[in-house]
């Protein structure tokens, strides 16, 4: 009998990856493309949802075959992907109405500010959903859609299109149309979900005006929601889908942070930090977001506290393509180096606005301090360096809001393999980070929920053994020179504040 594996499918906010997994936990095979992202308009940002289906099918048969591995051998399938992105299709040819919005979009800022000066509205929608209102969650980009697009308010009535995050999108694709779901995880991010009764909120829905005829269902994130079509990639041989969750919630579920008081941070486009808080959904009075965690099958839905930064990974990816002045990120480590310091260089990457503590659309990015002695690797390591100020201020809301002291924190995602980030990283938190043997626990996390579902894992004990120290790193800095280099950046951070001009 050959060995089985589960697979699972990481759609990101630039490409996708999919990485197959062992039963213990390890990666047996990787493989990886990008997709276009698109800017119709300054603060706009989408992507071709049909593009991502078929980078998603390209990079699976990659992965099988670089592997030589059978579409058999597979036992489940496991989604994780990036949320609040909004696709709406055509039921009946599967085709998207439009390009998808994606979470950086911020062209719903003054439908936002219309809601926000409602009395009484912001209270009342963050007591039911856990989130400010921001452009960022995904109700407000489906009522633009509906708005914007001629004639799909009225299909959309009728039960014509379908409305989906990522996730969604890749069910109904994998299973040919036959499954249209979502978890209670990507359900949390859109602002139209009660996360305490966990239904669709009429109220809400009534408020954006999006019918109801166009929602998924809602269902755990580990569950076996179907089998993949026999007529896509996998032949006759159907695979049970069997594990969804929004990429942070995945990611929070693959570091094994299973305990309230357990938190992570994920380095990715943006920066993700959550700390679980068990079956209770504390409210949030330092301007973090209360979310779902994960259900594990008809057991308790599980939630956590979460500070979302729009832009960390993705400004190096900035200083790539935009700036050119590196050729990849790998280089920014040693250029960061190269100096003994920043010499009061600051970047306040507001790209897309400021997300947590601060949800500030209108903030703009801001490079301060600059001599005719700056060098682009004052510009890189001011970056990085934007990265660790922009998690601790999220931390210490955390901590605030919590009431629980942060000891340790575990680090994910492709910059945490970065030594002078993650020791940059401790040193303005004041704790120990730790980064795991294996860093893509975003898809680790979606195999864990499949394969829990599956019985191919027996249970949470078992997964929580898996999880494996790469590097610890422990606070080095003086506090009188950490205090220091964080006062700076609370100061450049006030000149990004409310840059860009409202606009009718």
């Amino acid at each position: 009998m050959s060995e089985s594996y589960v697979l699972s499918i990481d759609q990101g906010t630039t490409g996708t990856t999919v990485l197959i997994f062992d039963r213990d936990g390890a990666v047996r095979q990787r493989a990886y493309s990008e997709f276009a992202q698109h800017y119709p308009r300054p603060g706009w940002v989408e992507h071709d949802a049909s593009e991502i289906w078929k980078v998603t099918v390209s990079v699976i048969a990659d992965a099988l075959k670089q592997g030589g591995i059978k579409a058999s051998d597979i036992a489940a399938i496991g989604i994780t992907n990036q949320r609040e992105t909004v696709v709406l299709w055509d039921r009946k040819t599967g085709r998207p109405v439009h390009n998808a919005i994606v979470w950086q979009d911020r062209r719903t800022a003054k439908y936002c500010d219309e809601l926000a000066a409602k009395e009484g509205l912001p209270e009342r929608l963050r007591e039911k959903t856990g989130l400010v209102i921001d452009p960022y969650f995904s109700g407000t980009k489906v009522k633009w859609m509906l708005d914007n697009v001629s004639g799909l308010r009225a299909r959309a009535e009728k039960g014509e299109i379908a409305f989906g995050t990522i996730d969604s999108w890749l069910v109904w694709n994998l299973t040919g149309g036959s499954v249209h779901i979502t978890d209670v995880s990507n359900a949390s991010r859109t602002q139209l979900f009660n996360i305490h009764t966990l239904q669709w909120d009429d109220e809400i829905l009534d408020l954006m005006d999006i019918p109801k005829a166009m929602l998924p269902e809602v269902r755990p994130s580990s569950q076996v929601y179907g089998q993949t079509d026999p007529d896509m990639f996998f032949g006759t041989h159907g695979i049970p889908v069997a594990g969804i969750a929004g990429d942070q919630q995945a990611a929070l579920f693959g570091q094994a942070c299973h305990k309230p008081g357990m938190a992570k941070n994920t380095y990715g486009t943006g920066s993700f930090l959550l700390m679980n808080t068990g079956t209770e959904a504390p409210i949030s009075k330092e301007k973090l977001l209360t979310t779902i965690a994960w259900q594990i099958g008809e057991e308790p839905v599980e939630y956590a506290l979460e500070g979302a930064i729009f832009i960390t990974g993705a400004a190096v990816q900035w200083l790539r393509d935009g700036l050119g002045i590196i050729a990849s990120a790998s280089e920014t480590e040693k250029l960061a180096r190269s100096i003994d310091w920043n010499d009061g260089v600051y970047f306040v990457p507001a790209l897309t606005g400021l997300g947590a503590p601060h949800w500030d659309a209108y903030a703009r990015g801001t490079l301060l301090g600059l001599t005719r002695g700056t060098t682009r690797a004052h510009i890189v390591r001011a970056t990085l360096e934007s990265i660790c100020y922009q998690t601790r201020d999220v931390a210490e809301a955390m901590v605030r809001d919590s009431g629980i002291e942060l000891k340790e924190l575990r680090c994910d995602g492709g910059a945490s393999v970065n030594s002078f980030l993650m020791q940059f990283q401790a040193d303005q938190l004041g704790v120990t980070v730790e980064v795991p043997r294996v860093v893509e626990t975003t898809a680790l996390g979606a195999a864990y929920l499949a394969g829990l579902a599956t019985g191919y894992w027996q249970g949470r004990d078992e997964i929580a053994e898996k999880w494996q120290l790469a590097n610890r790193y422990e606070p080095k800095m003086e506090p009188t020179e950490k205090e220091r280099l964080y006062r700076r950046w609370l100061r450049a951070l006030e000149h990004s504040k409310g840059w860009a001009v409202h606009k009718t």
